[in-house]
């Protein structure tokens, strides 16, 4: 079997309109940036009856023709996604079988936007985020990494090979190159070559997503819990609470990240049970804060607050102490919880690294809501929810709380890019994560060593990583675009 080429039989037709859809965005652009610092996008013009009339300039010319040639080339690599969908490697080559093992996300990404734009002036600022180019994008881009990894890891699609098998005489062989011994139902090629273990490139791109998106989002919403938790009450009632929490977070914002991480990680550490015992504490902040947020929602309803308060509480501990336990421990206190129970079969190293983000990025978590706190507590509708004789919590969680929601939703999704790249800093480095491990941060380490002789097992994940973190920069920027616009 022949090796496959990048576009094959559809790069005959959309190679070329590619490329002239790309140059005709460079230039247009070009020329739109050089045109606007020497004259206007608009000239008036006076209509025969004394008014005056905007026309467009040579900048506005510029800018729209940027705009169509940007909308030619979007819609050129469109019909690669749509082509190589139907047509995947017989006729689409590399591309052709990328975009065919994708076709769930693409799918599922479609349906997204579809609904969305169908119904986003119901959704508040979810739906304001189509409104903005930029968030739009960003968004998409988080989209797509988010449905590979649901596809990928909960129903065992879009991977063409399993992870960790090697397959021999496929050790750093370009992508394209046909698999060795395929038998029936076997996927005939590496789509991005194999890495200095002969590993599918592609498949451990794929499979790198899920533990992205299995670690940073929930370290980071947990991260957040315990940064509200505490910086609520540190803002609004300051003194001597406000001091102690502040130092404390001080004290640990005062360590290099990568060094804390380090510490944190290593073996030595992980032996003296640390992590777990920090798991308990910072596990805790999520019961604290929905019981909080219950107790004062219906304070004036006590049957209704039980009956929540009881449920939320409930199935908090479960959750809770499957988080904690760890069966494989050698502390008798994280064997307690009977495996039968535990939900999640979280191993250490897992865990060790969960809870190592929540502990870094909870002091600033913590900075921020304090801060945001001591601005809105001095507006008149706090005054006036004191005056009614609401309690202090309520009137965090209920009155200061959602009125700092648009800071704090986009400073969620910068962390969690942040996150990201914490989590491939530590796997570059080999900490926390076993070493065959398909994350990302491994690949890139493990394929830096022939970087200079066989780039592709390295580019594939970086690529990864660096797109999932453009899209939650850009969907930072669409979130606090609109927010400003409330």
């Amino acid at each position: 079997m022949e090796p496959l080429t990048w576009t094959g039989n559809m790069g005959d037709t959309l190679d070329p309109i590619l490329g002239i859809t790309l140059a005709a965005l460079l230039m247009t652009s070009l020329l739109a940036i050089t045109l606007s610092f020497f004259t206007t996008a608009e000239r008036l013009s006076v209509n025969p009856d004394g008014t005056l009339a905007a026309q467009p300039g040579l900048g506005g010319l510029a800018t729209r023709a940027q705009t169509y040639a940007l909308r030619a080339f979007v819609a050129t690599l469109v019909a690669y996604i749509v082509t190589g969908m139907v047509v995947g490697w017989q006729g689409g080559g590399i591309v052709g079988g990328v975009m065919q093992a994708f076709t769930p996300v693409w799918i599922s990404l479609t349906a997204l936007f579809v609904a969305s734009f169908a119904f986003k002036r119901r959704l508040g600022l979810y739906g304001k985020l189509f409104d903005s180019t930029i968030g739009m994008i960003g968004f998409g881009l988080v989209m797509f990494w988010v449905f590979t990894a649901i596809w990928a890891g909960l129903f065992d699609m879009i991977a063409t090979h399993d992870p960790l098998t090697q397959v021999s005489g496929m050790k750093n062989k370009v992508p394209g190159t046909p698999l060795r011994g395929a038998e029936d139902g076997d996927y005939p090629f590496y789509l991005l070559g194999g890495d200095n273990l002969a590993r599918d490139v592609f498949s451990r791109m794929v499979l790198g997503s899920t533990i992205v998106m299995q670690i940073a989002p929930l370290a980071t919403l947990f991260a957040f819990m315990v940064g509200i938790t505490l910086g609520l009450p540190a803002g609004y009632y300051g003194g001597l609470l406000d001091t102690v929490l502040s130092f404390m977070a001080n004290l640990i914002l005062a360590f290099p990240v990568i060094l804390l991480f380090y510490l944190l990680v290593t073996p030595e550490i992980v032996q003296t049970g640390l992590p777990n015992y920090m798991a308990m504490i910072l596990f805790l902040a999520p019961l604290v804060f929905f019981g909080v947020l219950i107790n004062s929602r219906y304070r004036t309803q006590p049957a209704t607050r039980n009956l929540y308060l009881g449920a939320a509480m409930a199935v908090g501990l479960v959750l809770y102490l499957s988080l904690i336990s760890d069966q494989s421990s050698r502390i008798a206190l994280f064997r307690l919880w009977p495996s039968a129970l535990d939900l999640f079969d979280i191993s250490g190293q897992v865990l060790i690294v969960f809870v190592s983000v929540v502990f870094v990025n909870s002091p600033t978590v913590f900075r921020i809501v304090r801060g945001l706190t001591l601005d809105i507590k001095t507006r008149d509708y706090v005054a006036a929810a004191q005056t009614r004789g609401e309690t202090p919590w309520y009137i965090m969680l209920w009155e200061i709380l959602p009125n700092a929601r648009g800071p704090l939703i986009v400073d969620f999704c910068l962390r969690i890019g942040y996150t990201t790249i914490l989590l491939g800093t530590l796997g570059f480095f080999g900490l926390g994560l076993p070493p065959e491990s398909p994350d990302w941060g491994s690949t890139i380490n493990e394929g830096r060593k022939l970087l200079s002789v066989y780039p592709h097992p390295a580019i594939a994940p970086a690529l990864a990583l660096l797109s999932l973190v453009l899209g939650l920069n850009l969907l930072a920027d669409g979130l606090r675009e609109e927010s400003l616009r409330d």
